[in-house]
């Protein structure tokens, strides 16, 4: 693949397909759409806007907005005028967003609303290098800060030469943007990405995959993960492809029907959610209903993902008469891959979904190696496997377990970090990923925990939480679950509940009899069905790996109160410290 700067791709898209559907949003109760055409215009007035406003030729712009179509016009309009765009998640406390802006030196930020604009006002005297704000939506009479269609104006008074002059010096390999780590732990790093990351990563993802042109993709993740900016941006400017903007996370069920992608990339907390609704709908069936659904989950089972098998009459009728249902009522009914990255994923999740003929491929990889490392798709994949790398790209296990990634697609390294990006990146050019797995014959990737997230308990064995985290999420009415035990004699763990957990006890055979997840949590009835289910699993696992106690808290995790990153996985750090006393207890 020859290397090109984001520039070079989004022209050559643009001559392809000028009159085609870029991207979607909805206002005023309806779908909009606007070209290819259109998405260039609009990139390069607002890139002149800001170098009138005053933007210099180099430096960084950091963004500061959900997830929308201005958010991807803002990020390569910035790479357009030379500079270096870096997204920040909508939920950061202005601490948060101080340091990125501070750690980058951004001399512009692009806010969503009058909201995230308080953010700054409140740290902006920590700021010197901040010369002007932009606001998405509104605007405000604060000094240097400007409205999104003030910024377009300003357009006329800076020349499309002078704009092609910044365009003309960048080169494949300079650096063309800023992904900032979710910062489990400490302060988060920033992780470099070339042009040539970006090109050669989305190109080589779009051929492998077979999107092209007229693929639909629906957006609602934050474009501050990397996940997103390939799905979002950087796929399509490859393969030009249309992506439509959900209205909110709440509304995407809705978004879904009415957009009916043909791929779809959800993380496990979203497949999860799904699923959870969809065994309290089965739950309510007729018996007959539940029956037919029984035979057709186990014929999808069987069948998998192997089309020979799902040409045979048994696997045509279960689709008939269940599949199709289901991906109708999802909004899956066009959709040939359905994605599940960005953090582990359980077996029995990808069981249930390929046994409703709605297989997930799985996709491993991390910021720093632009998404991707390894893909599972149709033709290649294995249930409960990553997927082998794609063309260009190399994985191997290293001897104590961690999974090393290399290739075009492996980050410039973490900026203002040296000794970071020498940890993280070898003499020999290999990635060092933090995660531990094991690759088969064939070159299937499966992974089995964090480095840094392994138990060692007080006999020395090792043991990997996040599998057993995995099962004990399968329980109907548990929605986070982290698993306890390093230097400790036995595994315990903390549960929180579903949000609809009192609908979901009130159907069991014995209902129990709760009005809020705060009395279910202190039911003892409630706390012996969790430890006879707890129980059931335990027998499914090794005995070393057996959970002994557990305690259910009161509380569900969330970004807000900090248990969460912004893409739903778990703090473990914050989760351990947080709840110390809890822990100790089961001790």
């Amino acid at each position: 693949m020859a290397a090109k700067t984001v520039m070079e791709v989004l022209a050559q898209t643009v001559r392809r397909y000028p009159n085609k559907t870029a991207l979607r949003y909805k206002e005023g109760g309806s779908w909009h759409d606007l070209t290819w055409k259109d998405y260039e215009q609009t990139v390069r007035r607002f890139a002149r806007g800001m170098c009138a406003l005053g933007l210099p030729d180099k430096g960084f712009v950091t963004i500061l907005s959900a997830n929308c179509k201005e958010w991807v016009f803002a990020d390569i309009a910035s790479i357009f005028a030379g500079t270096v765009p870096a997204g920040i998640y909508p939920t950061s406390s202005p601490d948060q967003c101080a340091y990125i802006i501070g750690h980058c030196g951004a001399t512009c930020v692009v806010v969503e609303d009058v909201k995230q604009l308080e953010k700054i006002l409140e740290i902006r005297d920590k700021l010197p290098q901040l010369k002007f704000v932009v606001m998405i939506k509104g605007s405000s009479q604060q000094k240097d800060v400007y409205s999104w269609n003030e910024v377009l104006r300003r357009a006329s008074t800076f020349s499309e030469e002078d704009l092609e002059k910044r365009i003309k010096r960048q080169t494949p390999q300079d650096l063309a943007t800023l992904v900032y780590t979710s910062g489990t732990t400490a302060n988060p790093k920033a992780v470099m990405l070339s042009h040539d990351n970006l090109v050669f990563t989305a190109e080589a993802i779009v051929n492998q995959l077979k999107i092209g042109k007229d693929d639909a993709f629906l957006s609602y993740l934050p474009l501050s993960h990397i996940a997103e900016q390939m799905t979002t941006i950087h796929g399509p400017l490859n393969a030009g492809y249309d992506v439509a903007f959900a209205e909110s996370l709440e509304k995407l069920p809705q978004n879904l029907q009415e957009i009916r992608p043909t791929v779809f990339l959800g993380v496990p907390r979203v497949w999860e959610k799904i699923q959870a609704k969809m065994v309290e709908k089965g739950a309510q069936a007729s018996p007959l209903k539940k029956k037919i659904a029984k035979w057709a989950k186990s014929v999808g089972l069987r069948c998998g993902d192997d089309h020979e098998k799902q040409n045979a009459l048994a696997y045509k009728v279960a689709k008939k008469l269940v599949y199709s249902k289901v991906r109708t009522a999802l909004g899956l009914d066009r959709c040939r891959i359905q994605v599940t990255s960005a953090a582990p994923i359980g077996k029995e999740t990808l069981e249930f979904f390929i046994s409703l003929g709605i297989p997930l491929y799985e996709i491993f990889g991390m910021s720093e190696c632009s998404g991707p490392a390894t893909i599972s798709y149709p033709g290649q994949y294995k249930l409960g496997k990553c997927g082998k790398s794609f063309d260009g790209g190399e994985t191997k296990v290293a001897e104590d377990g961690e999974v090393l990634m290399r290739g075009r697609h492996v980050f410039m390294g973490y900026l203002h970090n040296e000794e970071a990006t020498n940890e993280t990146i070898d003499e020999e050019g290999w990635l060092h990923s933090g995660d531990l797995g094991e690759l088969d014959g064939e070159g299937y990737l499966s992974i089995t925990g964090r480095k840094k997230n392994l138990i060692i308990t007080a006999g020395g064995e090792n043991v990997a939480p996040e599998m057993l985290e995995n099962k004990l999420k399968t329980i109907p009415e548990v929605e986070q679950a982290v698993v306890v035990g390093d230097r400790k004699k036995y595994l315990t763990a903390l549960l929180t509940l579903n949000p609809e957990a009192v609908t979901m006890v009130g159907q069991h055979q014995t209902p129990i009899n709760a009005k809020t997840v705060q009395e279910l949590a202190q039911c003892e009835k409630f706390h012996k069905y969790i430890y006879g289910r707890i129980q059931e699993l335990n027998g499914s696992v090794a005995r070393v790996q057996t959970i002994k106690n557990f305690r259910i808290l009161p509380q569900t995790f969330s970004e807000e109160s900090g248990e969460l990153t912004p893409t739903m996985k778990v703090k473990r750090n914050v989760v351990l410290k947080k709840f110390v006393n809890e822990i100790e207890a089961m001790y």
